[in-house]
């Protein structure tokens, strides 16, 4: 794995490198009209490399997302009957809404047991007069 992620540095350093490289509207890097290479040749090279290092690019994306997943299993979020395979702990459980404490008494402020509203608990907001 580690050796499909250096290549697709690589080829990310090596993409970004040919796009700064080709001629814009404005001009880019490239704006010289005598050198290595002129006109066409230089926009030939550099659309076919650029299309090359695309193609290298979405494949090491699509190995690396398939060497991610390799470890993972599919758990379904549908509840099948059985018993629950993992319990929560007993306090870091919501009330039962039967008992007066649903999510919009909570929202409210209202306390699950009382019914009375509950204090602000957070930092407290200056009240002006």
């Amino acid at each position: 794995m580690l050796v499909v992620i250096v290549i697709h540095l690589m080829l990310v350093l090596g993409l970004i490198s040919v796009v700064l490289l080709q001629k814009s509207e404005g001009g880019g890097l490239v704006s010289s009209t005598s050198g290595f290479m002129t006109g066409r040749g230089t926009a030939n090279v550099l659309t076919r490399t650029t299309a090359l290092l695309a193609v290298g690019f979405f494949i090491t994306s699509l190995a690396l997302s398939w060497l991610a997943g390799l470890g993972r299993h599919p758990a379904s979020i549908i509840n099948t009957g059985g018993a629950p395979t993992t319990q929560a702990p007993t306090g870091s459980a919501p009330p039962p809404l039967s008992q007066g404490g649903g999510v919009l008494n909570q929202l409210g402020g209202k306390s699950p047991e009382t019914g009375a509203p509950t204090p602000p608990g957070g930092p407290q907001v200056p009240q002006s007069k």
